[in-house]
């Protein structure tokens, strides 16, 4: 039955329709409740956290979504089964599906969320649109027609005005969304668009709107009951986004004046109480540069960025679902509500920024973070996640791997305990974007407040940009590659190294340092030599760098930390190796470098690939050119996509493809090599 239905009653034990951080999140504060939690998994997650941390677990089938988390029948018979009351259904998969209320309502169960009625109206983003309007909520100018003709709907954009954001009517989390800066993208990125809507949300309808060019994100958390009341807990800061996609949230928004707060509040009830909402929500506005603010969307349930609400207002979200969805009144009246302090949160993905954000997979060899070591308060930071050393990340689902949330007297000072928290952070064996959220958070124009949703692309030349390594960090990096090769020497004979070793005289290593980036381009340009020498194992090292003398010492501390001695200045920092590319993480940043012996320094040249193959785990999704097509070098050639989102392969040099491996539909591995490529002679 529906949560706003007068015949709900409490209920004992709770199933979590979820994985990941979420479903773990949810169970949290269901146990703190006193409720019993039952997990519901996919064969790919029979050992992930979220079932371990369970009273009960229940398999839904195999990995792909459509077949497990995504099935109704399988889930709501999940419920019956444990004795369930209640199902919480956490963000994506079914958790804004009005079929699957409604199939809860049939079976007696409560569904933790608004009612299908409310799904439904912010569902169909064309007719939440025209009922927003209705409840005087600013509109953004564009077309929400039902006519999905392709010439019409180009038509309707060159009305409104380029550039405009394509959108799926059905959609959220940024898929099926592009922007399209001229009239001549307009057909390919509908086509892309209409992809990702239709694998996404079964449903291929798009609606356009102006985009404007440097608005701000800018959403409300709202909440009501099923006895009439509804409040606003202020507002969350959205605008870093890649892809369409959040990547660093904050609370309350900057700048912001307690009329304009009050007029964004006061606007996201009334679309609540406009289509019968129950529960948590969030409405979504654009606000632009002069104050003026337009409505988005309505997100018809708990938000991934909720736990920066919970900061400064010191709520618990989930119990306000899970005592709403018992029938009780809201907890607290507007007035009773107050903002204490600022909160970020910044999403932890594994995704590799320096390649197009391609998301990563593999086994998580450590999953840590040393609050101790970094000097941070507990009750400031909180590390939501879903995994832990040892699991393993597929590629299935959505690549998030934990949030981070911090929470300071003001922004200032938030942003302090987030960089530090960012370094304090150590995740082995899967790329992510740790070291990224560390650029964003430390830029000058994210401190300064210099926000729109165009951030990252703004500021890509600085984000982006080629690291320029000071002494210190080679010598950092060059201390931990010596101490290992010193060690790996110490049960070789003397007589058969080849690095400088004398009967009697120090022991000397040269070693070379370079960017992780160019080290298998095998070009000396870019290379840094260091000479490392020292007396015994137990004396420092002299290292000479460029011309430059340092004495160097390195002590192992607890886990990954290190400190690093250069002439007497001790600098404390987490270091490890993975493979030759030594990571530093301090404060400040991320230091990577690739080191290996001098002796193993190759100065051939790099060869364009004849093979060009898959990035990542994913599947084939279409074949752009013919095989023997001739092609220019950028030149796309084949979409895949991975854990929901598409990427494209494109040609690596002006040629022509021989063949393909594989047809659209097909599952690769990343490695594979997915088609023969001949460059031009």
């Amino acid at each position: 039955m529906s949560q706003n239905d007068s015949r709900t009653t409490p209920f004992d034990t709770l199933l979590v329709a979820n994985r990941g951080e979420i479903a773990c999140r949810v169970m949290r504060t269901a146990r703190a409740m006193g409720l019993r939690t039952v997990a519901v998994y996919s064969d790919a997650d029979a050992n992930a956290r979220h079932v371990r941390e369970a009273d009960e677990a229940v398999r839904l089938g195999p990995a792909a979504a459509r077949e497990s988390y995504l099935k109704v029948e399988a889930v709501v018979e999940a419920a019956k089964r444990t004795g369930a009351g209640a199902i919480h259904p956490g963000y994506g998969f079914l958790s804004e599906n009005g079929a699957f209320v409604q199939a809860l309502d049939a079976a007696g169960i409560t569904f933790v969320g608004p009612p299908a009625s409310a799904i439904a109206a912010m569902g169909d983003k064309s007719a939440a649109k025209a009922r927003m309007a209705n409840a005087g909520v600013p509109l953004v100018p564009g077309y929400h027609g039902d006519d999905q003709d392709d010439a019409l709907l180009k038509s309707e954009a060159d009305k409104i005005g380029y550039p405009v954001l394509l959108k799926a009517s059905a959609g959220g989390g940024g898929k099926g969304m592009r922007v399209v800066e001229a009239p001549e993208q307009f057909q390919a990125a509908l086509d892309g668009c209409r992809r990702e809507s239709q694998a996404a949300f079964g449903d291929t309808r798009m609606l356009i709107e102006k985009y404007l060019t440097q608005p701000r994100h800018v959403e409300v958390q709202v909440f009501c009951d099923s006895h009439g009341n509804g409040v606003y807990l202020f507002e969350r800061d959205c605008s870093v986004q890649r892809r369409h996609q959040k990547v660093l949230e904050e609370a309350p928004a900057p700048g912001m004046t307690a009329e304009l707060r009050r007029e964004m509040g006061e606007a996201a009830v009334r679309a609540a109480k406009e289509i019968g909402y129950v529960g948590a929500g969030t409405v979504e506005f654009l606000l632009d540069a002069d104050g003026s603010f337009y409505f988005m969307e309505m997100n018809t349930r708990l938000q991934v960025e909720h736990p920066v609400t919970e900061m400064i207002t010191g709520q618990d979200l989930v119990e306000w679902q899970l005592r709403v969805a018992m029938g009780e009144a809201l907890p607290l009246k507007q007035e009773e509500l107050t903002i204490t302090g600022h909160s970020f949160e910044a999403r932890l993905y594994a995704e590799d920024p320096e390649q197009d954000f391609l998301p990563a997979t593999g086994k998580l060899e450590r999953f840590a973070m040393d609050l101790k070591g970094a000097g941070l308060d507990p009750r400031q930071v909180r590390l939501d996640s879903g995994v832990e050393t040892g699991d393993v990340v597929s590629m299935h689902y959505d690549p998030m791997l934990a949030k981070l949330i911090v929470h300071g007297d003001d922004r200032d000072q938030a942003l302090s305990t987030l960089n530090r928290a960012l370094a304090a952070l150590d995740v082995q064996g899967v790329v992510t974007n740790r070291a990224f959220l560390q650029r964003l958070a430390t830029h000058p124009a994210f401190r300064n407040v210099e926000l729109d949703t165009r951030f990252i692309e703004k500021n890509e030349a600085t984000l982006f940009a080629p690291k320029q390594y000071s002494i210190e960090e080679y010598a950092g990096a060059a201390l931990i590659g010596l101490n290992q090769l010193a060690r790996e020497c110490e049960s070789d004979s003397p007589w058969d190294r080849h690095d400088g070793f004398r009967l009697n005289a120090p022991h000397t290593i040269r070693i070379s340092l370079c960017d992780p980036s160019i080290a298998q381009v095998h070009d000396a340009e870019g290379v840094v030599v260091v000479e490392g020498t020292r007396a015994s194992g137990a004396d420092p090292w002299d290292l000479t760098i460029g011309g430059e003398t340092l004495t160097a010492r390195l002590q192992h501390l607890e886990g990954d930390a290190v400190a690093v001695t250069l002439n007497g200045h001790r600098r404390r920092l987490q270091a490890r190796r993975d493979g030759n590319v030594v990571v530093m993480v301090d404060p400040r940043g991320e230091t990577r470098l690739f080191w290996r012996r001098i002796d193993a320094i190759d100065h051939g040249h790099h060869e364009a690939e004849s093979t060009l193959t898959a990035p990542m785990h994913g599947t084939v999704v279409a074949l752009l050119v013919e095989a023997g097509q001739k092609v220019e070098k950028g030149m796309p050639l084949m979409v895949m996509e991975a854990m929901k989102m598409e990427h494209t392969m494109t040609a690596p040099a002006d040629g022509h493809v021989e063949s393909f491996h594989f047809n659209a539909g097909d599952t690769v591995g990343q490695g594979d090599v997915l088609l023969e490529f001949a460059p031009v002679e």
